[in-house]
């Protein structure tokens, strides 16, 4: 699009710490000119909204579905780290979200996933080598290694993990980390070979002890996890070191808001304007080396128009010069899919998921509402039972994963905390290997809502005792090929299902989808079994 057009506001300028009066004229895409006013101006002009850790996938929409609800809030662009679909597919999944991502005009950044699989104390659907993250970064231009997960591996200098490392060097890629919990001379280790940010900072003298050994450090808002009020004093103290991210963020939650809301929360306690605005806008592009405009001459034409900083209302958004979304309606037009998937599990029988307990103490995952971590819960059973089903007394349930790329026999393990009075619940969404995961009250729930992903190849489902809502997730397992707002609206339908259940965990499909990710610790179930994520070992 070459057309030339003109836009006057306030234009904040990030890159100088200034705000003036001005009218910019767009041409071919770019800020061509910027002259300043001196008639007072209504709007305000600000560079868009950057998400600097986000997985797609978890908005269970495509990247070209994903831009067309984003846009509305004011972000044009992300840092996206596509490990869910790797986890799937391998390198035939980064490539198709990076093909799907091309047919909308927003600003994807893919990263090249650097543990695929996470760990190989579960199954997933693929691997990621070193020759396919050379492949990304010298055919694709991948902007960055994403989130380094195994750090026993770095700290122990496994050389496939440091070969890997090694590799993002060469290519002068930043390197994501992830490390939850690190501290002292661990952190220290860890971040010296050369790893750059950290978005699993549960406690602000983790951050600290972070930055202080030169890590950047990403403020997490997501669905579940839920970070900014307790790092958010970072932002004045270390302005330059840090940035906003969501992590993962599910369709109900992206439809209504996002980098925006973090950014008035901000606002709303205090923080200096400048410092949240560089934070959530400039911090981005400068870390990943992004080509993203910065509202300077010659720049992509890349900014939102705001009404004021008291209400933020996004009046546009404009990615290269083109008007993506308006007055709360996005511009960008549904792009339909061809999906791809894996996925070769066969229909499960009740007696698949009987479980017999002794008489004595059983380990139980203790789920923590809008955390990634579980805490351990020691379970007394005062006398043998031939199959458990639940303890609703004590809010202790049953819990699978059940493999999705062999027919294998589920691992079942109990859960507390999910708080379930009926029926089951079940999802494809698995991190890291996804797998289908469940929990509830009765082997014949847990039944219906497993074969219902099965028959589906991919979703979210579940049984309340009599009637069973399904949302097929049938690319990958993991994305829906409706319309954003069709899925988030589906979504929402089946959040309200489950809270009908009994449950009071704000995001119950979402904390359900973390309990197999082993690399948070404390206690995880895989497709193998029940997983120590402290000592690394099975249970």
């Amino acid at each position: 699009m070459n057309n030339s057009f003109e836009v006057s506001g306030n234009v904040v300028d990030l890159v100088n710490e200034t705000i003036f009066a001005a009218i910019l004229t767009i041409e071919n895409n770019k800020i061509s000119k910027i002259i300043k006013t001196n008639k007072v101006q209504k709007n305000y002009i600000l560079p868009g909204f950057i998400d600097s850790h986000v997985h797609i996938e978890s908005s269970m929409i495509p990247p070209s579905e994903f831009a067309r609800l984003a846009s509305v809030h004011g972000t044009i662009a992300t840092v996206s780290d596509p490990h869910e679909i790797a986890n799937v597919m391998g390198l035939e999944g980064v490539l198709w979200m990076i093909e799907n991502a091309r047919k909308a005009p927003f600003k994807f950044y893919f990263g090249a996933p650097s543990c695929v699989p996470a760990t190989e104390f579960e199954t997933s659907g693929a691997r990621i080598s070193r020759d396919d993250i050379e492949k990304l970064f010298k055919e694709y231009n991948i902007k960055y290694l994403s989130e380094m997960m195994n750090f026993p591996g770095v700290l122990h200098k496994f050389p496939e993990v440091i070969e890997k490392i090694d590799l993002a060097k060469r290519y002068h890629k930043p390197i994501d980390g992830h490390a939850p919990g690190l501290k002292g001379k661990d952190a220290k280790s860890y971040i010296s070979e050369g790893i750059t940010t950290d978005h699993e900072c549960y406690s602000l003298k983790e951050a600290k002890d972070k930055i202080k050994y030169g890590m950047k450090i990403l403020i997490r808002e997501g669905s579940a996890a839920k970070n900014f009020d307790t790092l958010a004093p970072l932002i004045d103290e270390y302005p330059e070191m840090v940035m906003f991210c969501t992590d993962d963020c599910h369709p109900d939650t992206l439809i209504k808001q996002h980098i925006r809301d973090i950014v008035l929360r901000a606002f709303d306690l205090g923080y200096d304007l400048m410092n949240v605005l560089k934070i959530a806008c400039f911090n981005p592009v400068k870390h990943y080396n992004l080509d993203i405009g910065m509202l300077q001459k010659g720049d992509p034409a890349d900014f939102i128009v705001i009404d004021n900083f008291q209400d933020f209302n996004v009046l546009q958004t404009f990615v290269n010069g083109i008007l993506v979304a308006e007055n709360g309606k996005t511009k960008i037009k549904h792009t339909k899919v061809t999906p791809i998937n894996k996925f070769n599990a066969n229909p499960k029988k009740e007696t698949d998921f009987q479980l017999s307990l002794k008489k004595g103490t059983y380990p139980v995952i203790s789920a923590i509402d809008g955390e990634l971590i579980t805490e351990r819960f020691n379970y007394e059973i005062p006398k043998s039972i031939k199959n458990f089903k639940s303890d609703l007394d004590n809010d202790i349930l049953k819990i699978t994963v059940v493999n999705r790329y062999d027919d294998k026999k589920p691992a079942i393990a109990l859960i507390k905390n999910f708080g379930l009075k009926g029926g089951a619940i079940a999802t494809s969404v698995a991190h890291d290997s996804h797998n289908i995961i469940a929990v509830g009250v009765d082997d014949k729930s847990i039944t219906q809502v497993v074969n219902s992903i099965i028959e589906n190849k991919g979703g979210m489902s579940v049984f309340d005792g009599n009637s069973l809502e399904v949302l097929p997730l049938p690319i990958a397992g993991l994305l829906s090929t409706e319309k954003g707002e069709k899925v988030a609206h589906k979504y929402q339908t089946l959040q309200q299902k489950v809270k009908e259940l009994g449950t009071n965990l704000s995001s119950p499909f979402m904390t359900l989808s973390f309990m197999a990710l082993l690399v948070i610790p404390k206690i995880k179930l895989s497709d193998k079994g029940l997983f120590d994520g402290e000592k690394y070992e099975f249970i």
